[in-house]
């Protein structure tokens, strides 16, 4: 059996969401308050009915009866609001905290994790430590202040009654403590499932393309009803105890109330207890026994709020990418590898040995069948990985002493499948820059990439909606806004990931014209299976399994190396002319 967290874990949690503490006094004190009125009241009902006994009502007590009434609701009503809203501020404190650190975390841990998951840890897990915080926190606290007090002023009525009510706590203690122990242990297990299902509702809503034309809706059904169904059935393990909790604390209640009357009536009738006094311990056990159930609403969100803890904890012990280093001065230099190997399993190299220079403002093509590392040696200068041996030197610097900020700041990228966000154009087109744009430089980059042209016959010109990943545009049109994206980054690398391959021979014109205006000047690294686009690069490097086999120039590979004679040969290329 699996040990619920520590309350001193779930408290150090609290701690470091900076709780407001002003905020909390004022809610304590008002809390305070509350309860004293909430104490004073039957000890004013109990004179009121020794008082009505003898016809002879006290308009003092009435008067301070109403007041203590007054009193209970104003306080009560502002004590909520304000634990209520430092709640929220603790919880916003933890959104914040942990959307920073997934934003943070290497690309390697989104390789071996679900987003779904890291979804449902950002929004269902907060949200089960919100509703601990803002729901149950408030009521825990003042059912302790309200406990305490009607024990005290009992203990100070009858010692004798208030000892028969207390002798139910124990037995209750022993009903609730393994229950919630057991309601850990699924309430671990439903918000394991709901990330899983979470999971699959965001991979198959996002490929609902992929899903439709594939039919494979009717398998994604049974898929998502075969989640549904588990998370049913842990729902129902989870009533099946509070089906045991609430009957049972709703018994020990009525027991206690039946006690206290029938041996409080024969108290009353030898002399030894007053009605009034009587009527007080029965109000006064109903505020000891309503927040103890309460505090058993309480202990069971605790639970579930344990296991919620737990997953943001371990996310937020997961090692983040190290921003620090030195700053990375302007200027282009060289790009140099050096013995560059790389893993991302063990046993298992994708790359070995990797050594070749890229001259500053040169462009160097990398080319080599599917799987020989191209697209991981592009993910080693982005610092998404770190090489297993070797460095990557920037000049005469290794690039990982640099600030990552900084690093990045002066790489422009644009893949196969340029990343289109859900927003406007104009969004696209700005994202990710760190300073205010004009209109007129995002028109201008536009006009650089080629991307004007069709983006003034649109209705809305920039403020185009673009839809989900960027639905609503052609292959063409996406590569384009990704290319101006790349101009108003201003980049001094340009690493291009096959930009061109998956378009159109009339898009490929297009882009293909915006990326050679980008590449002007700037140190370019190249991907391509069309060597018909990297014919005129400074230098192209031949990648085969993992290695470097072949360096230099079209016309010198031609000559050289059999596999890129092989590879020109199959696309009908000849050398340059």
């Amino acid at each position: 059996m699996e040990t619920p967290i520590k309350s001193s874990q779930f408290l150090r949690l609290l701690k470091e969401l900076r709780p407001p503490k002003k905020l909390l006094m004022i809610a304590l004190a008002l809390s305070l308050f509350e309860t004293a009125a909430s104490l004073f009241v039957p000890l004013f009902t109990g004179n009121l009915v020794d008082q009505l006994a003898i016809d002879a009502i006290s308009r003092t007590v009435l008067i301070l009866l109403a007041a203590a009434f007054l009193v209970q609701v104003i306080a009560g009503g502002f004590s909520f609001y304000f634990m209520r809203s430092a709640g929220e501020q603790m919880t916003a404190s933890l959104r914040e905290k942990l959307w920073k650190h997934v934003l943070n975390l290497p690309v390697s841990y989104y390789d071996q994790n679900e987003s779904g998951n890291t979804m449902s840890r950002v929004t269902q897990d907060t949200n089960t430590v919100k509703m601990l915080i803002t729901d149950h926190l408030v009521t825990f606290a003042t059912g302790i202040i309200s406990i305490t007090g009607s024990v005290i002023i009992l203990l100070y009525i009858d010692w004798q009654m208030t000892v028969v009510m207390l002798l139910s706590v124990p037995a209750a203690m022993l009903i609730l403590m393994p229950l919630g122990r057991k309601m850990y242990g699924i309430s671990k297990e439903t918000q394991n499932e709901m990330a899983s299902f979470t999971g699959t509702l965001s991979r198959v809503l996002s490929d609902i393309r992929l899903v439709k034309s594939y039919t494979a809706s009717e398998a994604e059904y049974e898929n998502g009803r075969s989640g549904i169904r588990r998370l049913l059935l842990f729902g129902l393990k989870e009533a099946r105890i509070q089906a045991i909790i609430s009957p049972f604390m709703s018994l020990i209640m009525m027991a206690v109330l039946v006690v206290l009357i029938g041996y409080g009536g024969v108290r009353v009738a030898s002399g030894a207890l007053s009605a009034g006094s009587l009527t007080s311990i029965i109000i006064y056990m109903f505020q000891i026994v309503i927040p103890v159930s309460q505090m058993a609403s309480f202990f069971t969100a605790f639970q579930k709020a344990a296991g919620a803890t737990e997953r943001i904890q371990s996310i937020l012990q997961t090692k983040t990418e190290k921003p620090d280093g030195l700053p990375l001065s302007a200027g282009r230099r060289a790009i140099r590898f050096e013995r560059v190997s790389f893993q991302y399993e063990t046993d298992k190299p994708i790359l070995q040995d990797i050594s070749f220079s890229v001259p500053e403002g040169t462009t160097t093509a990398i080319v080599g069948p599917s799987g020989s590392g191209k697209t991981t040696l592009f993910s080693l200068l982005e610092r998404f990985y770190l090489p297993a041996e070797g460095t990557i030197l920037l000049g005469a610097d290794p690039i990982a002493q640099f600030q990552l900020y900084d690093w990045r700041q002066r790489i422009g990228y644009v893949a196969q499948e340029s990343p289109v966000m859900s927003g406007s154009i104009r969004d696209n087109i700005t994202y990710g820059t760190n300073r205010e744009i004009s209109d007129e430089e995002i028109r201008a980059a536009a006009v650089q990439a080629n991307a004007f042209s069709f983006i003034e016959q649109l209705p809305e010109q920039f403020d185009t909606k673009v839809g989900e990943r960027g639905v609503k545009l052609s292959g063409g049109q996406r590569q384009r806004i990704a290319i101006a994206r790349a101009i108003l980054r201003n980049p001094d690398i340009l690493l291009l990931d096959e930009a061109t391959s998956s378009l159109d021979s009339t898009s490929e014109a297009l882009v293909q014209e915006a990326l050679n205006g980008l590449m002007h000047g700037r140190t370019t690294l190249v991907i391509a299976h069309r060597l018909s686009t990297v014919v005129h690069a400074d230098q192209i490097v031949i990648l085969e399994h993992g290695r470097v086999t072949g360096m230099g120039k079209h016309a010198e590979l031609l000559r050289s190396h059999a596999v890129y004679r092989e590879l020109a040969q199959k696309q009908d290329l000849q050398g340059p002319s």
